[in-house]
């Protein structure tokens, strides 16, 4: 049984492996160049295990302790991830002790393949997400940890490796612009960062721009959802 569904599972992530070995790689190259211990990467892969915020982990490390910032940041970051787990309530129901993994290691692409994906008859469900879930995450520790040891191996020049974050958002950001039908979200998106840059300033930013967005896709959910919908 779970063989048949760990088969049926993996051709699913084959495309995340792709892409999560090589941003991974990046990773862990990052925080080498950055100081840290080459075990760095492969704890915080498998704690953490959320790519952009694991990115972002790496400066808030080398910066003076600010716990509240810290955690504020970090829940903005993440905090899609409250509508996704809504998402799949129904779908992990009835998983057992599987599901406080499927909980744990849920994440932007684990959630596309469990939500869209049409299961094999025969395969067990909750074997099934449990196996994406843990295959996506695997290309990711491994993909750090092999970066580690690469950047531990090699010398890299920092200075500019830390623009990796920044492109991986912009393909995110272009990636969705293409699939929306509108694009109100982006605007939105755009418009509080520059507001915000302007008031706060380039150090200071981020955390009132995450804020503003985050509450103004929660005020105006119902009006933007009816708006793609008749588009």
């Amino acid at each position: 049984m779970k063989l048949r569904a760990l088969k049926a599972a993996f051709p699913n992530t084959i495309p995340i492996m792709a892409g999560f070995f090589f941003i991974g790689i990046t990773y862990g190259i990052y925080m080498r160049a950055s100081g840290f211990p080459i075990i760095y990467p492969t704890i915080m892969s498998i704690i953490i295990f959320g790519g952009s915020l694991e990115f972002v982990a790496v400066e808030m490390l080398l910066s003076p302790f600010a716990p509240v910032s810290v955690f504020m940041m970090a829940l903005l970051i993440q905090a899609r991830h409250l509508f996704y787990g809504l998402s799949m309530l129904e779908k992990y129901k009835n998983t057992g002790f599987k599901k406080l993994y499927l909980v744990y290691g849920l994440c932007d692409e684990s959630f596309s393949i469990n939500y869209t994906a049409n299961i094999p008859e025969g395969v067990d469900k909750s074997w099934f997400y449990f196996f994406v879930t843990m295959l996506n995450q695997s290309y990711w520790v491994i993909g750090a940890t092999t970066g580690a040891l690469i950047g531990s191996l090699f010398k890299f020049e920092i200075k500019g490796i830390s623009f990796v974050m920044t492109a991986m958002f912009v393909v995110i950001f272009l990636d969705q612009w293409m699939k929306e039908k509108i694009h109100i979200s982006a605007f939105i998106g755009i418009g509080a960062s520059l507001v915000c840059l302007l008031i706060f300033g380039p150090n200071s930013f981020m955390l009132p721009t995450m804020i503003v967005i985050l509450s103004i896709l929660a005020i105006f959910k119902k009006p933007f959802s009816r708006l793609e919908v008749e588009k």
